[in-house]
């Protein structure tokens, strides 16, 4: 199948614009489905349960008559991971339990320490009461989602996590079902898109109120999560996927086109960049992919991906390709190079970097360990992946002695004076040992 990828060098004329539209991408939705979004979610918070199964019932083609039939509690979660292939289940608990060990090691302790006056300074971390997991359903049903959004919520001590996952035309994949009992889901909740979003926010009759939502979706999920937010938290806003792979001509051509595919055959949408600085191996990864696309399950999916956002870069030096994988701040980051250690300091914006010609960004997405869920469309220049820290929150801890107080006082009393608070700086001066 021809390829028509879009190949250019950073020796060109315009390099910098060329690169510049490639990765634009506007992740707000339009004004239509901002529209439709804000109608649904004022519908679940206002009238609940009623409208929740009203959406669900016109949106997932489905024709229950009560919330408590959207509902599946723990018991049920067991007996569809007894239905799964045991293979799929052990490689499940196996992949859960390596993600859950990587990110014990995010653990961060509370700590205190004393002044010489008797006052002490300090930090409570506690974690979040109750968290919502949205999960895709339908063609994109995704159960390594589930193990990477909840462990690090349960490594984290969250009591309570609810899973809202669609089940169109009433079609339930038990596989997902099977990843929620493996990481510890406390029930699911089989609803989805804006609605799902808004009963999580503001909570219904049935669903309750979580502290912050984390989990992918589609524009019009996105969307009420962005809207939602203030009403709890949210894990971010996330764009198509996408891989950047960064080589120095020396991998298989072969391993490369089919990284390349990893992505592409996520959607239309995604974003899959080739940066090298052997011309000559570029054809080889270009001919690749042209050849192995026709064994493609998803080809279809996976030329538009590539035709309409992906890129084959020649750059003079590797020098180079790390200022290139910079600007494009990844949020897959291959590093298929020799010496990928040598580079890895050099990075700064990435979401995970994969190092070496024998570590695939596939293997990242089930069973590595660290999350896969990512800043995307250039947000890790500030962002970064999903983990035990954005399932806690932190508590300052202030105690003064009397004399601590007195101290204090003398710097916030003309500080506050200064902004015209009088109330502040007398409150601080009750505090003083001696106030003359």
């Amino acid at each position: 199948m021809k390829l028509n990828i879009r190949q250019f060098s950073s020796k060109d004329e315009g390099f910098r614009k060329d690169l510049d539209q490639l990765l634009s991408w506007e992740s707000v939705s339009d004004a239509s489905v901002q529209k439709s979004v804000e109608e649904i979610v004022n519908r679940v918070r206002t009238e609940g349960d009623a409208a929740l199964v009203e959406l669900t019932n016109r949106f997932d083609r489905r024709s229950v008559q009560t919330a408590a039939e959207l509902v599946i509690e723990a018991d049920e979660l067991a007996k569809a991971a007894s239905r799964v292939d045991g293979a799929i289940v052990e490689a499940l608990q196996k992949a859960a339990e390596r993600v859950k060990s990587y990110h014990e090691r995010q653990i961060q302790p509370s700590w205190q320490y004393e002044e010489s006056t008797g006052t002490v300074l300090g930090q409570q971390i506690t974690p979040l009461d109750r968290v919502g997991v949205y999960v895709p359903g339908g063609k994109a049903a995704y159960p390594s989602s589930v193990l990477m959004n909840v462990m690090p919520a349960k490594v984290a001590g969250v009591a309570e996590i609810v899973m809202v996952v669609p089940t169109p035309d009433n079609v339930v994949n038990d596989i997902v079902l099977a990843a929620a009992h493996v990481a510890g889901v406390d029930r699911v909740i089989t609803v989805g898109g804006a609605q799902a979003v808004a009963a999580l926010a503001y909570g219904t009759e049935t669903v309750p109120k979580v502290d912050k939502i984390v989990g992918p979706g589609n524009i019009y999920v996105a969307t009420a999560k962005r809207m939602v937010f203030g009403a709890c938290g949210i894990d971010m806003i996330a764009g198509p996927s996408e891989i950047l792979v960064v080589s120095d001509g020396q991998s298989n051509p072969d391993w490369i086109a089919m990284d390349l595919f990893s992505q592409a055959e996520h959607d239309e949408d995604a974003q899959s960049i080739l940066i090298s600085t052997d011309a000559e191996f570029i054809e080889k990864v270009h001919a690749s992919m042209e050849r192995q696309i026709e064994e493609m399950s998803r080809k279809e999916i996976i030329k538009t991906s590539l035709e309409g956002r992906g890129a084959l870069i020649h750059v003079g030096s590797m020098e180079e390709a790390i200022e290139v994988a910079n600007i494009v701040a990844a949020e897959h980051l291959e590093l298929s190079i020799e010496n990928p250690e040598e580079w890895v300091g050099k990075i700064r914006h990435a979401g995970a970097i994969f190092m070496g010609r024998y570590t695939p960004e596939a293997l990242g997405d089930y069973c590595a360990g660290p999350n896969h869920v990512l800043p995307t469309s250039g947000t890790a220049r500030f962002s970064s992946p999903l983990g035990v820290y954005d399932f806690q929150k932190r508590s300052s801890i202030i105690y003064c002695s009397h004399e601590g107080a007195s101290e204090l006082a003398k710097i916030a009393s003309p500080l506050a004076r200064g902004e015209s608070l009088e109330a502040h700086a007398v409150s601080a001066e009750f505090r003083m040992i001696d106030k003359g």
